[in-house]
């Protein structure tokens, strides 16, 4: 069966860190650029991060997103979480190697991040 699945969700405190997992199944992701978005009551779903073909790991803006090919997993991690990072986040396959367009063919179930003292 083709699907993602994405795990690590939690409530954390402000300034806590959660690393999100996206595993796959049914395909390789190894060759496919991989997102992560996110979608806050309220609001529209945001796009997050976005990691091409042959990153193993790389941080912006404070995010951190890397693959490991061999668990065919990605993973997100943002540190110092702040309460309006509560959201569910989803990851999704896009359908080229490279973190361009908005194409994005396949669609986890989303895990919850509650940001909470």
């Amino acid at each position: 069966q083709v699907q993602l699945v994405e795990s690590g969700g939690d409530l954390v405190q402000p300034g806590g860190s959660l690393r999100l997992s996206c595993t796959a199944s049914g395909f390789t992701l190894s060759s496919l650029a991989m997102g992560w978005f996110r979608h806050a009551p309220g609001k529209e779903r945001e796009a997050v991060a976005c990691i091409s073909t042959g990153v193993l790991n790389s941080v912006e803006n404070r995010v951190t997103r890397s693959r490991n090919n061999a668990k065919n997993t990605v993973y997100l991690q943002m540190p110092d979480h702040k309460y309006e990072d509560t959201a569910v986040y989803y990851c999704a396959r896009h359908a080229g190697a490279v973190c361009r367009g908005d194409n994005y063919d396949l669609w986890g179930q989303g895990t919850q991040v509650t940001v909470s003292s």
